[in-house]
C-alpha cells in the first residue's frame, strides 16, 4: 500500500538527572498519497518531534512509521525536510543549491541541468538562478529551499515552520506557490505551523494536538485548500465556513494554552 502510515507513536526523551518528558504518546495516522496535511497545535506540543520521526531525525520509543510499505528508520531521499530557515549553502548559487541533491546522487549533468531549470521556472528563480543565496530576500530563499526539496523527487515533504520568519505579504504569495506546487506534483506534504490562518489554507486535512503528551485532539478536512489553489487566499477566507472555523480552532488552542500556563503556575 502506497502513502505513509504513523502508526502508534510515542516519545520519551530522558533527561539527565533521571527523570523524563513525554513528548508524545499514541499518535496514528494514516496519510494518502498526495494528501496536503497542517498541524497545528499549542507550544510543546510535540509537532515538531513528530516531524522529525517521520523524516528519520528521531526513532520513537515505541511505534513506527512506514512509508510505502517500508518502516522509516533514518533519513532518506524518499523524504525530504523544508526548515524554517532553508539551510541553504548561503555562498553557493541558486542553481548549485537546487542541483545540490542530483549531484550527490550522480546524476548525468544534462538530466540534472534539466530538472533544475524546471524547477527555478516553477517557482519563478530563473532570473536568480547565478545569484548567491545570501544576496536573496527571505522568501526568496524559501523559494530555493523548496525547489532543492522537490529536486530529489521525494514522495513526501516535511515543512517546519517554512514560513513563519516572512513579512505578511511574502507569506502569502509564498502560501499560494505551496498549493501549487502540492496540486502540480501531487506530492504528499505534511505542514507544522503556529498560524491558525496558514493551517486552514493550506490544509486539506487538518490535525490539532493536545498539549503534552502530544496527541491527536481532533481532524479536519476542509476544502480551503482545493479552493486556493490558483486564487487569490483573500478571497478564500470570505468563505461562509471559512471565519467560524478559523474560531473554533483559535478557542480551542487558547484554551490549550490557558491549561498549560495553569499546570505550570501550580508547579511553581
Amino acid at each position: 500500500m502506497s502513502g505513509l502510515k504513523i502508526d502508534d507513536v510515542s516519545m520519551r526523551f530522558d533527561l539527565p538527572d533521571g527523570g523524563s518528558v513525554q513528548a508524545l504518546k499514541n499518535v496514528s495516522l494514516d496519510i494518502k498519497e498526495g494528501e496536503l496535511m497542517s498541524v497545528l497545535g499549542p507550544s510543546g506540543c510535540g509537532k515538531t518531534t513528530l516531524l522529525n520521526i517521520v523524516a528519520g531525525f528521531l526513532a520513537p520509543t515505541e511505534g513506527a512509521v512506514i512509508l510505502n510499505n517500508h518502516r522509516v528508520t533514518g533519513p532518506a531521499p524518499e523524504r525530504g525536510m523544508v526548515f524554517q530557515k532553508g539551510a541553504l549553502f548561503e555562498w553557493m548559487s541558486v542553481r548549485k543549491n537546487v542541483s545540490f541533491g542530483p549531484d550527490m546522487k550522480g546524476m548525468p549533468k544534462s538530466e540534472s541541468n534539466q530538472i533544475v531549470e524546471h524547477l527555478l521556472d516553477v517557482v519563478g528563480l530563473q532570473d536568480f538562478k547565478d545569484k548567491a543565496v545570501y544576496e536573496l530576500s527571505g522568501g526568496m530563499q524559501q523559494r530555493v529551499a523548496l525547489a532543492r526539496c522537490l529536486a530529489n523527487d521525494p514522495d513526501v515533504i516535511l515543512m517546519d515552520e517554512p514560513l513563519g520568519a516572512l513579512d505578511a505579504l511574502t507569506r502569502e504569495k509564498m502560501q499560494g506557490l505551496v498549493l501549487k506546487l502540492w496540486k502540480e506534483t501531487g506530492k504528499t506534504i505534511i505542514l507544522i505551523t503556529h498560524s491558525v490562518e496558514e493551517a486552514l489554507l493550506l490544509g486539506e486535512r487538518l490535525i490539532v494536538m493536545a498539549p503534552r503528551p502530544g496527541r491527536i485532539h481532533k481532524e479536519y478536512r476542509l476544502p480551503f485548500a482545493e479552493m486556493g489553489v490558483g486564487q487569490d487566499l483573500r478571497e478564500v477566507k470570505k468563505q461562509k465556513d471559512y471565519g467560524p472555523t478559523r474560531e473554533e480552532i483559535l478557542t480551542m488552542i487558547w484554551n490549550m494554552e490557558e491549561e498549560i500556563m495553569g499546570r505550570q503556575e501550580s508547579a511553581a
